[in-house]
């Protein structure tokens, strides 16, 4: 439903069919089951070691000598099949329905919205032209007491028409609008015919008609986008494509960077250049040579030997360079900006593919101890304590997505972030499973609270005088 609103604005006013609609909900059902499946993992796990340990069956086990990881042997290979199968439909089934979706996004996004003209206010659907009508006869089909701004050559060239009546009809093929005008007159500036006119004599031209016909481009058919257009975006590509990606973008963003480097160096740094150069080989030759009083320089002394106007230029000079050598760095930043966020788009859904799969063995084995540890079975508890972990892990997941997407972390960091909160979290929940823990039984926090009064009120009576107990 998220998905859905925030692409509603495409949806709504373009008069598409059913069948459009069915197809966008399918592929858009299809793009959440790799975030809701680790969701239902947790709250089937949550209800059945729920209901198991509130009709005492885990009990009854145990008291068999049947241990919990015995109990759940059988479940965690079910889960370990639905883990591989969640990675092959992340890394086969999501690229192909990622494709099918965006694609018919665009579509839509492209496509005229339906035609209809309001009573009483302006019309904007029609690229350039905004339309006006004061009343409509729908029996015999007429528009009356028109008004219509003509902006398809620029605002300074608009044409205002004005009719008492006018009809609306589309052509055979639907790619044009035909708009039939009668009994009226339009007013057009001529500043587009030259300046042969002096503006303030003639500032316009104007025109009587009793029938005036206008042809407007208005394409009313749905045409869908190629699926090539997404054939380089990371959402139709898996694992092995977008490896291959991978490694040919880094290798073009590391060979620019050298480049870079290098001709920094080469342009503003020469000197440091060849000084490095030269500095094995005739080093011993300078200190011969050079006085020992000027080999060192010191650039505020050398600074102020100068006159007012050498130090003029001289900071002008410096300015100068100072401004260039940031616009290349500027131009720099973008040239490699570009190539490295497409890369790690690519990366992030890379780590995506598997961190989605993962956490269905990790919400598994969150759900089944908390379970058997609460007791408690149905829709009422495991249903609000599976959103309270779901909501969780989604604000941790998203802000590690957006610190990799971003560039402040490393990719692998920012995907595996929810993973390395939550697996700890699911090995803590199964040893106390395992051990009988009751942290989450109410009767045992009460047990433990009478225990701290009794144990309050043996030392109130250890330490104060009698007349005080």
């Amino acid at each position: 439903m998220q998905f859905f609103w925030k692409q509603m604005p495409d949806l709504i006013g373009k008069g598409v069919g059913w069948g459009v609609l069915a197809e966008f909900f399918w592929y858009a059902t299809l793009q959440t089951v790799p975030m809701a499946l680790p969701l239902a993992i947790l709250l089937a796990a949550l209800m059945n070691f729920g209901n198991f340990g509130e009709n005492l069956e885990l009990t009854a086990m145990k008291s068999a000598g049947i241990s919990l990881f015995r109990i759940m042997r059988g479940l965690i290979v079910f889960i370990a099949i639905i883990v591989v199968g969640a990675f092959f439909f992340s890394n086969n089934v999501l690229p192909v329905a990622q494709t099918k979706l965006w694609t018919l996004i665009f579509s839509l996004r492209q496509k005229s919205p339906e035609f209809e003209i309001p009573e009483g206010q302006f019309y904007s659907g029609i690229s350039g032209y905004n339309l006006y009508v004061r009343d409509k006869d729908p029996n015999k089909g007429l528009l009356k007491d028109l008004m219509i701004y003509d902006f398809s050559n620029g605002f300074d060239n608009a044409t205002v028409m004005l009719a008492d009546s006018g009809k609306v009809e589309f052509t055979a093929d639907n790619k044009y609008l035909k708009l039939s005008l009668y009994q009226g007159e339009s007013f057009e500036n001529i500043r587009q015919h030259g300046n042969r006119y002096n503006s303030d004599n003639i500032p316009y031209r104007r025109e009587e008609f009793l029938t005036k016909e206008i042809l407007i481009d208005f394409n009313t058919e749905f045409n869908r986008y190629d699926e090539s257009i997404l054939k380089d975006q990371h959402v139709s590509k898996n694992v092995v494509q977008l490896t291959q990606t991978i490694d040919s973008v880094q290798k073009v963003v590391k060979m620019r960077g050298n480049d870079q480097a290098r001709e920094m160096v080469a342009t503003h740094f020469d000197d440091l250049r060849n000084t490095q150069l030269k500095e094995t080989t005739d080093s011993i030759a300078k200190a011969k040579v050079i006085p020992a009083d000027a080999r060192e320089h010191h650039a505020d002394s050398l600074f102020l030997s100068l006159s007012q106007i050498e130090m003029q230029e001289a900071l002008s000079i410096s300015y100068q360079n100072a401004r260039m050598m940031k616009d290349k760095i500027d131009y720099n930043k973008v040239m490699l900006e570009e190539p490295t966020y497409y890369m790690r788009r690519h990366q992030i859904e890379w780590h995506r593919k598997f961190t989605l799969s993962f956490a269905c063995l990790i919400f598994f084995f969150i759900g089944a101890p908390l379970g058997a540890i609460v007791r408690k079975g149905g829709l009422g508890f495991p249903v609000v304590i599976s959103v309270v972990l779901f909501v969780i892990y989604y604000i941790i997941d998203t802000t590690g997505y957006k610190m990799a997407r971003e560039g402040f972390w490393q990719v692998y960091q920012g995907m595996w972030l929810s993973s390395a909160v939550l697996f700890p979290l699911g090995l803590f929940l199964t040893w106390k499973a395992v051990t009988d823990a009751s942290f989450f039984r109410v009767e045992s926090y009460a047990k433990l609270l009478d225990n701290a009064k009794k144990f309050l009120v043996s030392q109130k009576k250890k330490y104060l005088p009698k007349r005080y107990n």
